[in-house]
């Protein structure tokens, strides 16, 4: 379902439409001198501003897809880790490497490898929030994992006969990880992008559209009258001075 500030903006659109169709009814009486009000600038910023609609639609489709995949590229992470971490304990690694190899677990489940002392008050006498350790960002998921596949990597007695538990298996799926984390980040940008270019058609100052149909209403009622039937037709029209 569209958000309510996505449907603003399409009502925005929709309304500019129903706008320009009275305004080309009214025919040679319509016929203002400021070139941005004249219907062939007002069709023109018309589509302008429905392609700009179209294309956060389709960014946002493509990052809500990305977002989805990334889930599911990660969704096996947790389990995964503490496999590995199962399989180097009965291994010949050291113990500092198994400790080692523990810690990294522990943020890759979200867990504290120990307690964390409070910080103490700042000068305004209110104490800061805890900077959590559980590190559960995408970006330092894949950091944490990578990490844990460079320390078994680096044991010579890891040498599981489990394919997914192989270097080579983590290797890969570390990269999927990364790949995964890199479309969402890529397809955040565009989407971003493409809100950018939409808010600047919609509501530029003096160009955008909304204050463009509220000129067109001030010039409709200026030669037909603030009581003329007209100026009734397009005066009930809304627009909404928002960008987001």
């Amino acid at each position: 379902m569209p958000s309510t500030s996505e449907v603003g903006h399409a009502k925005n659109v929709a309304n500019f439409q129903d706008l320009i169709t009275y305004c080309t009814a009214y025919e040679a009486t319509y016929n203002p001198s400021k070139n941005a009000l004249q219907l062939t600038s007002l069709n023109a910023l018309l589509t302008s501003a429905q392609t700009e609609l179209a294309n956060v639609t389709t960014a946002k489709n493509a990052f809500d897809t990305a977002t989805g995949d990334r889930q599911l590229a990660f969704e096996n992470l947790k389990p995964l880790a503490t496999k590995i971490f199962n399989y180097l304990s009965v291994t010949d690694a050291t113990e500092q490497t198994i400790a080692d190899a523990k810690t990294i677990n522990n943020k890759l489940q979200g867990r504290r490898a120990k307690t964390i002392s409070e910080d103490p008050p700042t000068e305004g006498g209110t104490a800061p929030n805890t900077i959590s350790v559980s590190r559960q960002s995408y970006d330092m998921l894949t950091e944490n994992f990578s990490a844990l596949v460079d320390l078994v990597s680096s044991v010579p007695s890891y040498t599981p006969n489990e394919t997914e538990l192989t270097a080579a298996s983590l290797t890969t799926f570390h990269g999927n990880l990364q790949t995964a984390n890199t479309n969402v980040i890529n397809a955040e940008v565009v989407y971003s992008n493409a809100r950018i270019s939409r808010n600047t058609i919609l509501y530029a100052k003096s160009t955008g559209l909304v204050e463009i149909a509220l000129e067109v209403k001030k010039y409709v009622k200026a030669i037909f009258g603030a009581t003329s039937p007209q100026y009734k037709q397009i005066s009930g029209i809304k627009f909404t001075n928002r960008k987001e």
